[in-house]
């Protein structure tokens, strides 16, 4: 296998697009949307990019790409539909030690980006290692079916709770039981329902009464508005 697969924080780290189309929107979006603090260069930028700079998303420069460009930057994306650029964006990137993706040219690229299928913080990564676009944007299709809204609720509401049991012990391992049955309890079908008195009953017979009465976990309106978003 080439390539190491992770999770990259990108939070307030100074990231790089060269381009100014559609692939380049779409980077530029997908950064921002990251907490990456972004820069686009191209010699002409569509409306979507010029709105994005008119917003303060963005630092656009209209402008020929540079070497300079690259200066304090932590990753550089190259979205041109010029080859001889983005060649140069990838040599560049290298001399300097800036990570570089070059859109559909992986031989040119420190990391390829997956497809992927986002539930609130539930992310999930499809990447046929380069191979097929094609085939990895249906398998997101397909498993943007399988995967609802529900599991960014489940998933708010198990953060809460590992909150509240890592400030009694502090080892993962301790609660492991606790996950387990509440996922085996059928939590995440009573969420999809929207059943807040299931929800009530399964987190309880789960944690017991010592940890669900504490910071307002059986409140019904903190059930409710999990439910809700």
């Amino acid at each position: 296998m080439r390539y190491y697969p992770v999770n990259l924080d990108i939070q307030n780290k100074n990231c790089l697009v060269i381009g100014g189309g559609s692939v380049a929107e779409r980077k530029i979006k997908t950064l921002i949307k990251c907490g990456a603090l972004v820069t686009a260069v191209a010699i002409k930028a569509s409306d979507s990019i010029r709105a994005l700079a008119d917003l303060n998303k963005i630092d656009l420069k209209i402008k020929e790409y540079e070497i300079s460009d690259l200066k304090n930057m932590f990753l550089v994306i190259g979205a041109t539909n010029n080859n001889e650029v983005n060649s140069d964006i990838s040599e560049d990137a290298k001399k300097l030690k800036v990570i570089c993706n070059i859109a559909d040219y992986p031989e040119k690229c420190d990391f390829i980006l997956p497809s992927i299928v986002k539930r609130g913080d539930l992310v999930i990564s499809i990447s046929t290692s380069g191979k097929s676009p094609a085939l990895a944007k249906k398998l997101r299709k397909e498993l943007g079916k399988l995967f609802g809204e529900e599991y960014a609720k489940v998933l708010n509401l198990l953060g809460i709770i590992r909150k509240i049991l890592l400030s009694h012990v502090h080892e993962p391992e301790a609660h492991k039981s606790v996950f387990e049955k509440l996922i085996n309890l059928r939590l995440l079908e009573a969420i999809k329902t929207k059943d807040a008195n299931a929800v009530k009953a399964i987190i309880n017979e789960a944690m017991g009464d010592k940890y669900f009465n504490e910071a307002s976990l059986c409140d019904e309106i903190m059930i409710k508005n999990i439910l809700e978003r």
